[in-house]
């Protein structure tokens, strides 16, 4: 179990999460783990580049169009070969695996999740 550390509201408020559509998937071989490079359409905040350790559950061609939500706000992070630039966020299952955070339903790319 991990230690709970506890937000003020100020600090929550500061990471922008939004909702993006993904648009192209590849394999990422440079990675060091089974990773994806994928570029996701945040709306009005443009396209951004990112990589996600996601093979577990998701096949390349089941993931375009998929919307999910990532942070936008972080710096730019080189990861082997890639510059990311957005943190697609996930559960992490008890073996590691990822399952994706998705709205419920369609909604419009860039909306803010708050």
């Amino acid at each position: 179990m991990e230690k709970n550390t506890n937000l003020t509201w100020d600090e929550f408020s500061k990471v922008e999460m939004r909702v993006g559509t993904i648009l192209t998937v590849e394999e990422f071989i440079e990675a060091r783990t089974p990773a994806y490079k994928m570029t996701i359409d945040f709306g009005g905040l443009g396209i951004r580049k990112t990589s996600a350790q996601i093979t577990v559950l998701y096949a390349m061609k089941e993931l375009i169009g998929k919307q999910v939500i990532a942070v936008v706000n972080f710096p730019p992070r080189q990861i082997a070969t890639m510059m990311s630039e957005c943190l697609v966020l996930g559960g992490l299952g008890d073996q590691k695996e990822v399952t994706l955070l998705e709205p419920g339903m369609k909604v419009k790319n860039g909306t803010r999740i708050g």
